[in-house]
């Protein structure tokens, strides 16, 4: 069961990658993926918490999360240790062309993901109007992983549960 999971996951890694390739997509993927990088959201924390009600509740809900989130995160990350697919062999013993090295070289879960679903719920959570478009950004990261060659689908998954997980774990700390 486990080896036809992983088939389907390098199958489809490498039909989503391959698209990418295609279309040229790799500078739009690395600007998503950016978008996901960690300092913006505290920005967007602090800026909400300056200008509107809800924004200490969303600053306190995505700090708890975060704080949830990161160790479990490592934990994972170095106690699975898959090897990222910009890391092995393609079929034909060439190897995929990387803009960048990414910071480590395991890739289950996808932090960038985890962070992104993290802050996609803790959002959702404070801003319900906004669901659709958050839940929808932080999709676009976790395929903008793909593109760029360090994360398999089944990485993207986990770290979209990990982080949905991780902030709904928060809500009881925050008093929600």
């Amino acid at each position: 069961m486990f080896q036809t999971l992983a088939k389907l996951d390098r199958q489809a890694f490498a039909a989503i990658n391959a698209y990418g390739v295609a279309y040229r997509l790799n500078p739009k993927a690395r600007l998503i993926s950016a978008t996901g990088d960690g300092p913006y959201y505290l920005y967007l924390c602090v800026l909400l918490l300056l200008l509107d009600e809800r924004g200490e509740t969303l600053f306190n809900l995505a700090l708890a999360a975060f704080i949830i989130e990161l160790p479990l995160y490592l934990a994972l990350k170095n106690s699975i240790r898959r090897t990222r697919p910009c890391h092995q062999p393609l079929p034909g013993g060439d190897s995929l062309m990387l803009t960048f090295e990414p910071s480590d070289k395991f890739s289950l879960p996808s932090g960038h993901t985890a962070a992104a679903f993290v802050m996609a719920s803790a959002i959702a959570w404070c801003y319900p109007a906004f669901a659709w478009l958050v839940f929808g950004w932080a999709t676009i990261i976790g395929v903008s992983r793909i593109i760029l060659g360090v994360h398999y689908p089944l990485d993207i998954l986990a770290g979209a549960l990990l982080g949905v997980a991780s902030c709904y774990l928060a809500l009881p700390l925050v008093g929600q």
